[in-house]
């Protein structure tokens, strides 16, 4: 599918559409329709499960979205989180002057400046795509969103722009509150704003986005991981300075590329969220790494998590793993006057940092773009079972008194195990069609086999499975453990 035709599907569907949609919609902020939120939730709760749940030393917190200008100008983000900014002497449209060059064919490093960026444009002779206008000169812009707090507006504050700084300001007190021990790890999910000069294609780039990020706050000398766990296991890899994707094992990226072995190890815990749980297929997923002037300037590592998403052409970033060394906590010691070093057997360090960075958003268009298909005259959304925004559906064949209650005394007995729909509108057949469009794995049908105390079928129900149509008969006694062993 291109992209249109996903926020069609989205749309019609339940999915995703727009904010403000009757007055015309806002570019970069999208609601969630009823499978759409269901499915973002299935999302952050596998990624919890996986990330956090699994690991004793490691918890969820929720800090605010809203932040005072004295940690952002810490942190580096008053000065330095900035976008190129280009725009039209004609008709004063504003772009991003990388993608601008990008959708030209044009490729600039991430680290280009504002003068590299107007020597690329001129070169190349690039007008404004709208009405062919000269382009003005290229400027920083900061994407940060302010606020001004108090009945007179005095106090100045911004909309965080991503969720990693509220593990920062909560670490000193977490770590106390807990065990006084490293590794810690803090998690986020929760809302970012960044004001994108150019919003676009559906949930890539949006003002209003959610992540889902883990910071993992360490000693540098003294963190041990253990390869067994991941033996035999091979990474695509494109690195900086090669031309492909090679199959690097973690031993590969230890010992030929200089990569710490904590750093290799979160590599493949990350690969296999994708290939097992998210059901990425072999060769859509690689990990890009970032040459010293396209990285962030504090980080020693640096790789994008990156899918071959249709819609979006081609490889493109749904995450990130980040080697930050002491650079946060270090910062923020010195924006607040607190002393942010630990103490840890005796010595006293400042902690590293490695985050795990995901956004929710673009994972979710990913999910949908990569499990959608076409079989025949039907659409199949063939999402892995556990993000199923519905698991079951329960159908009575027909219109028969015997049938719609037994039907629904079913939905009444698994809507307290499983999420649960029940529908008699239409054909059972279009039923099916409704329940594949949006993912539901099975569909239950009662029927009159099963109300027919004389039937050798008394009592039992039609399974149909969502991927191949495959149907069996299953005694209503049997369900709740069937269908818990086909989830687990």
């Amino acid at each position: 599918m291109n992209i249109d035709d996903l926020l069609a599907f989205a749309k019609a569907k339940g999915f995703f559409w727009q904010s403000a949609e009757i007055y015309g919609g806002s570019s970069g902020i999208f609601d969630y329709g009823h499978v759409g939120a269901m499915i973002k939730r299935r999302f952050e709760s596998l990624w919890l499960s996986y990330f956090v749940d699994s690991n004793r030393d490691y918890h969820l917190i929720e800090g605010s979205t809203m932040l005072p200008e004295k940690p952002l100008v810490a942190s580096g983000h008053a000065a330095r989180f900035n976008d190129i900014l280009v725009g039209c002497s004609k008709c004063h449209t504003y772009y991003r002057a990388d993608v601008l060059l990008s959708d030209n064919k044009i490729t600039v490093s991430e680290g280009a400046s504002a003068t590299e960026m107007d020597v690329a444009l001129q070169k190349n002779g690039i007008k404004c795509p709208r009405d062919k206008g000269v382009l003005l000169p290229a400027k920083t812009f900061n994407m940060m969103i302010d606020v001004r707090l108090g009945p007179e507006k005095s106090d100045k504050g911004y909309l965080r722009p991503e969720t990693a700084q509220s593990a920062y300001l909560n670490f000193f007190r977490e770590f106390n509150v807990l065990r006084k021990a490293l590794p810690l790890g803090l998690a986020v999910i929760g809302k970012a704003y960044r004001n994108e000069i150019s919003p676009r294609q559906g949930l890539y780039r949006m003002r209003e986005l959610t992540q889902a990020e883990l910071q993992i706050f360490f000693d540098a000398d003294n963190w041990k991981v253990d390869f067994k766990e991941f033996e035999g296991i091979r990474l695509p890899v494109l690195l900086y300075k090669g031309k492909k994707t090679e199959m690097l094992s973690l031993r590969d990226l230890v010992s030929k590329h200089g990569i710490p072995e904590f750093y290799a190890y979160h590599m493949a815990l990350i690969y296999n969220f994708y290939t097992t749980e998210l059901m990425v297929p072999e060769g859509k997923l690689r990990f890009l790494e970032k040459g010293e002037n396209e990285k962030a300037f504090y980080n020693k590592v640096h790789m994008d998590i990156e899918v071959d998403v249709e819609s979006w052409s081609g490889f493109k970033e749904v995450g990130g793993l980040h080697y930050r060394g002491d650079y946060d906590l270090t910062s923020h010691s010195r924006g607040s006057g607190q002393d942010m070093s630990v103490s840890i057997d005796g010595k006293r360090i400042m902690p590293h940092v490695l985050e795990l960075s995901f956004g929710v958003d673009r994972n979710i268009w990913m999910l949908i773009d990569l499990t959608y298909r076409k079989d025949g005259e039907r659409s199949v959304l063939s999402l892995p079972y556990a993000l199923a925004p519905c698991q079951l559906a329960v159908f009575p064949l027909q219109k028969d008194e015997k049938i719609e209650k037994k039907a629904a005394e079913l939905y009444d007995a698994l809507r307290h195990k499983f999420k649960v729909i029940t529908d008699s509108a239409g054909s059972i057949g279009k039923r099916y069609a409704r329940m594949d469009e949006i993912g539901t794995p099975f569909c239950i049908t009662v029927d009159f086999d099963t109300v027919d105390e004389k039937s050798d079928n008394f009592n039992s129900v039609t399974v149909r499975y969502r991927d191949d149509k495959k149907q069996v008969r299953k005694h209503v006694k049997e369900l709740e453990k069937f269908f818990y062993d086909e989830y687990s």
